[in-house]
C-alpha cells in the first residue's frame, strides 16, 4: 500500500514529523517497507519560461528556444511538439544529470545550433513514461522555483506491508485512523451528507442473489463532461504508482486508495436497461477493461443489463461500457460483494485487481449510501453534471456483534497493565463503541473491522496500539522439575528416518500439501472429497494422494538450475480420503540423474531400482522393523512406478510397509521430467510395535547452505612418487570456508607425459554460506588452490 504524506494529512491533524510517523506505523503493526524521495536527482532543476521558438533552419522537426530562468537566457535546441513562446516548463542547464536518459548535459550543438540545456518531459524526470512533449506548468508559477517545489515532488511516498487481516488499512483513512488511537493525532472528519436528487434515476437495481451481493447503490448522473483530472488528483494517483486516465475513472481510484472503497461508473448510454446483479451463465464472456476476454461460469458474480454481462462483480468493469471523453451520462456504482465468491473469481481467472484486493479482504459493510453521496459530490464538482434521487438494492448485512472484553485479560494474556482510560480512548479512536459493565467491556467493533471476532482480537489492538515496548523483557527460567521433552513412538520412528536418510546424502524437502489435478490423476486420485473448495492457487486443487510428484518436481526445477542429480525426501502426509485414518504420514524420496562421483576407475551410473529398495532398507531397519523377516512382492507397487522395475515391502500378505522402484516412464513424461528418477514410499505406522533398541548417537548433520554451490576442476602435473591424497588435502586445505569437497577423477601417466610425471585432475566444490560468489571470489580461491597443491606437492597446473 503506498500513499504520500500529504495524502496521510488530508485525514490525520498532526503535530508529529514526518521520521516520528513513519517509525510509529511499524510499531503498530503497519511495517514501513520503503519510502521513497521523488526529489532526488532533480533538486537543481527550475522552472523556465520560453521566451521565444522559432523553427531550425536545418531539421524540419526541431524548433530553437530562447528560455530565461529568471537569472539568465539560454538557447535550447527542443524537438517537442508542445513547445512554444510562453510556455512555463522545468529546464536543466549543462552539467545537469537526466535520470530519464541516464546522461549528464553539456554544451553542444544540433545541427550547427547552439544548445545550452534541456526543457524536460516527464520521462527524462523519471515521474511517468510521457515522452511526447515537454513538462506544461500553470501560466502563474514563478519562473526560477525549485521544480520539485512547484510540481510537489518534495511530498515523500510510503510504502506499508498489509497483513490479509487489516483491508481497512488498504486506504489512507485506515491508517490515518490508526495513527490517532496511537496518539498521534486526531482523525479529521469527512463530509457523508445526501446530495439531493433533482430527478428519478431512469436506471433501477435488481439482485437476484444477495449472498454474492448484499448491497447495492448507484445514481444517475447526466449531462456532465468528461476529461482530464485536475493536477492536484493526477499527481496523488502518479504518486502511488496508477496512471490518470479521466475525471471519472480518476475519481473510482481516488476512493479505492483513499477510503478502501471500490467504485465503478458506466457510460449510461451504453447500458441496455436496467443494473442487474446475478450470477454468470456457464459460458458466458466479458470483455473486461484490461481489454481480455474472460469466460465465466456459474460461480461468478457479474453485473449486467437487462441482456448483457458488463462488469465482474468487486473485481473489473468491461470495456464496452467503460467510460470516454465523449461520455455525458454515468450510472454510478457503490456495491458489496461476497469476499470468498470474489477471490475465487479472481484465482480463476488470474486477475489481481485493487478491487479485488480491496474486496477480498472485507470493506466497510456500513458505508455503502455514504460513499455513494462522496463520489456523487466529487463527481459533480469535477464534471458537472445533474444527480438522479439515489437507487438502493439490497440490505446493509447484519454486521453487529458484541464482544465482552475482561479489564483483566488485557494484562493476563500481554503482561502489560494498560491504564484503562488508554482502553478505552484506544478502542474509541478505533471505532469501537464500549459499555462500561464493571470488571469488563462490551465492546462492538466498527463495521470496517470484521476481523474482530474475539476477545482475545481486541487485546491485541489495544496491546498493538498501546505499544509492544511497553512489553517488559523477562527471562525464562527452566524449572529442573519438569520432565525432558518426549517423542511418541510414531514421532521418534520419523525422527529416525529424517536422520538416516540424510546420512545417505538425501536432502528433506518440505513441499505442498497439494497439487494440480493432472498431477494427481497420474498418482491414483479419485476422491472428489479431496478436491479444496477455495484453493490458494486454481492449478493447487487437489490435497496429494502421494508425496512423490511434488518432490520430483522439485527435483525437475533444480534440473533446469544445472543441478541434475537430485536427492529429496519429505515426512508429511498422505491423503488416500477425507477421513483421519485415511491420512497416513509417509516418508517419500526420489533420485534422479547419476550416483556416485566422477572417478577416472570408475564411471558414475544412473539411479535405478536398486537404490530406492537401498534407501528403504536403511530406514526400516533404523526404525526397527525385522528387515530379515521382509517379503518383497515384485507386482505390489501402484501404477505410478514401472512394472517390472519396482515393488512392494511386506510383512505379511497385508501389512505393505514400502514400495520401491522407478517411477513410470509414462507417468514421468506427463509430468514433464526429462530423463529417469526412482522413487519409495515408505509407511512407518505399519511397522510392528518393537522394544526400543540402544543405539550410538548419531553423528551432526550437515546444515545445508541456501545458496548454489560451484564447482571447478583442475588438473596438475605431479611427480608419479605423489601421492594423490596429498594432493586432495592440499586443495582442501586452501580455503577452509569456502571448499566443502575434494575429489579426483582422472589420473592420466603415458606418452603425453614426460618420464617421472603424471597428471591428476581434480574436482573442487567450493560452498559459500553467507554471500554468492562472484567471479572475482571463485578467481581467488582458485589462485590459492593452486598455489597450495604447488606449495606441498611440487606440482603446476597443466597447460
Amino acid at each position: 500500500m503506498k500513499f504520500t504524506y500529504s495524502w496521510l494529512l488530508e485525514h490525520l491533524d498532526t503535530d508529529k514529523t514526518f521520521d516520528e510517523i513513519v517509525e510509529k506505523l511499524s510499531m503498530i503493526g503497519l511495517e514501513v517497507e520503503g519510502v521513497e524521495d521523488r526529489s532526488k536527482g532533480l533538486e537543481t532543476f527550475k522552472i523556465a519560461e520560453i521566451l521565444s521558438a522559432e523553427k531550425h533552419p536545418d531539421a524540419d522537426k526541431l524548433k530553437v528556444l530562447k528560455v530565461s530562468d529568471g537569472e539568465k537566457e539560454y538557447d535550447v535546441v527542443c524537438g517537442a511538439p508542445n513547445a512554444r513562446a510562453g510556455l512555463k516548463g522545468v529546464f536543466a542547464t549543462s552539467g545537469s544529470y537526466i535520470p530519464g536518459l541516464d546522461v549528464t548535459l553539456k554544451p553542444t550543438k544540433i545541427r550547427g545550433v547552439p544548445s545550452e540545456g534541456m526543457m524536460m518531459s516527464e520521462a527524462e524526470m523519471n515521474l511517468s513514461d510521457d515522452h511526447n512533449g515537454i513538462v506544461d506548468l500553470a501560466g502563474d508559477v514563478e519562473v526560477g522555483a525549485r521544480a520539485v517545489d512547484v510540481m510537489g515532488l518534495t511530498d515523500p511516498i510510503i510504502e506499508i506491508a498489509i497483513t490479509p487481516n487489516r483491508g481497512d488499512c488498504a486506504g489512507v483513512r485506515g491508517i490515518a485512523r490508526d495513527l490517532a488511537a496511537a496518539g498521534y493525532g486526531t482523525l479529521k472528519p469527512i463530509n457523508t451528507d445526501p446530495v439531493a436528487g433533482t430527478f428519478e434515476s431512469p436506471i433501477k437495481i435488481n439482485i437476484a442473489d444477495t449472498k454474492a451481493c448484499p448491497q447495492f447503490a448507484g445514481r444517475y448522473i447526466r449531462g456532465l463532461k468528461n476529461g482530464p483530472s485536475p493536477k492536484w488528483l493526477q499527481d496523488k494517483l502518479l504518486a502511488v504508482g496508477l496512471r490518470p486516465i479521466s475525471a471519472l475513472v480518476d475519481v473510482t481510484n481516488y476512493f479505492s486508495q483513499g477510503l478502501c472503497r471500490p467504485l465503478h461508473v458506466f457510460d449510461a448510454d451504453k447500458l441496455n436497461g436496467n443494473i442487474n446483479v446475478r450470477l454468470a451463465k456457464e459460458g458466458e464472456t466479458l470483455l473486461a477493461l484490461d481489454e481480455k476476454e474472460y469466460k465465466l461460469d456459474s460461480d461468478m458474480t457479474v453485473v449486467c443489463d437487462d441482456t448483457t454481462p458488463h462488469g465482474l462483480g468487486a473485481i473489473m468493469g468491461g470495456e464496452v461500457s467503460g467510460c470516454t471523453d465523449e461520455t455525458t451520462n454515468v450510472f454510478l456504482e457503490c456495491a458489496l460483494f461476497d469476499p470468498i465468491r470474489t477471490a475465487m473469481t479472481g484465482r480463476k481467472l488470474d486477475i489481481l485487481s485493487d478491487a479485488r484486493y480491496r474486496f477480498e479482504r472485507g470493506v466497510d459493510e456500513a458505508a455503502v449510501v455514504d460513499m455513494t453521496e462522496m463520489a456523487t459530490r466529487l463527481i459533480l464538482e469535477l464534471c458537472g453534471g445533474e444527480a438522479s434521487e439515489l437507487v438502493v438494492a439490497g440490505e446493509e448485512p447484519k454486521w453487529q456483534r458484541t464482544i465482552t472484553l475482561r479489564k483483566a485479560r488485557v494484562k493476563e494474556l500481554t503482561g502489560v497493565d494498560v491504564p484503562e482510560a488508554d482502553m478505552v480512548r484506544i478502542l474509541d479512536v478505533l471505532g469501537c463503541k464500549l459499555d462500561d459493565q464493571g470488571d469488563s467491556f462490551a465492546v462492538q467493533p466498527p463495521s470496517w473491522r470484521s476481523d474482530i471476532e474475539l476477545e482475545a482480537c481486541l487485546v491485541e489492538e489495544v496491546i498493538r496500539v498501546y505499544g509492544y515496548e511497553h512489553i517488559e523483557e523477562v527471562s525464562l527460567v527452566r524449572d529442573t522439575n519438569l520432565p525432558e521433552v518426549a517423542l511418541s513412538p510414531a514421532q521418534q520412528k520419523r525422527d529416525v528416518a529424517r536422520r538416516t536418510l540424510v546420512t545417505r546424502g538425501i536432502s528433506e524437502a518440505v513441499t505442498y500439501a497439494f497439487l494440480p489435478e493432472k498431477q494427481a490423476r497420474l498418482f491414483g486420485w479419485t476422491d472428489e472429497n479431496l478436491r479444496l473448495t477455495n484453493p490458494i492457487s486454481t492449478d493447487l486443487e487437489i490435497m496429494r494422494p502421494s508425496l512423490l510428484p511434488n518432490l520430483l518436481a522439485a527435483c525437475q526445477r533444480n534440473n533446469d538450475r544445472n543441478m541434475p542429480n537430485g536427492c529429496l525426501f519429505e515426512v508429511g502426509p498422505q491423503f488416500d480420503g477425507d477421513q483421519a485414518d485415511q491420512q497416513p504420514v509417509v516418508v517419500a524420496g526420489v533420485r534422479t540423474g547419476q550416483t556416485g562421483p566422477r572417478n577416472w576407475a570408475q564411471s558414475p551410473r544412473r539411479v535405478d531400482v536398486f537404490d530406492a529398495k537401498a534407501d528403504v532398507i536403511a530406514v526400516l531397519e533404523a526404525a526397527g522393523a525385522k528387515v530379515d523377516s521382509l517379503q518383497v512382492d515384485p507386482e505390489g507397487a501402484p501404477a505410478h512406478y514401472h512394472p517390472g522395475r519396482s515393488g512392494a515391502l511386506k510383512l505379511g500378505p497385508k501389512n505393505t510397509l514400502a514400495y520401491f522402484g522407478e517411477l513410470h516412464p509414462g507417468v514421468l513424461t506427463k509430468m514433464g521430467y526429462k530423463g529417469i528418477a526412482v522413487g519409495f514410499e515408505i509407511y512407518l505406522d505399519n511397522i510392528p510395535a518393537t522394544k526400543a533398541k540402544k543405539t550410538g548417537a548419531l553423528r551432526p548433520l550437515l546444515v545445508l547452505s541456501q545458496l548454489q554451490s560451484v564447482e571447478r576442476d583442475f588438473a596438475f602435473v605431479v611427480d608419479s612418487d605423489v601421492a594423490t591424497a596429498k594432493i586432495i588435502q592440499s586443495a582442501k586445505t586452501a580455503d577452509k570456508k569456502l571448499i566443502s569437497d575434494a575429489s579426483i577423477f582422472d589420473v592420466y601417466e603415458g606418452d603425453n607425459m614426460e618420464a617421472g610425471k603424471k597428471s591428476v585432475a581434480i574436482t573442487v566444490t567450493l560452498q559459500p554460506t553467507t554471500d554468492t560468489l562472484t567471479d572475482e571470489d571463485i578467481q581467488t580461491v582458485s589462485d590459492k588452490i593452486i598455489a597450495s597443491v604447488a606449495k606441498n606437492t611440487g606440482g603446476e597446473l597443466r597447460a
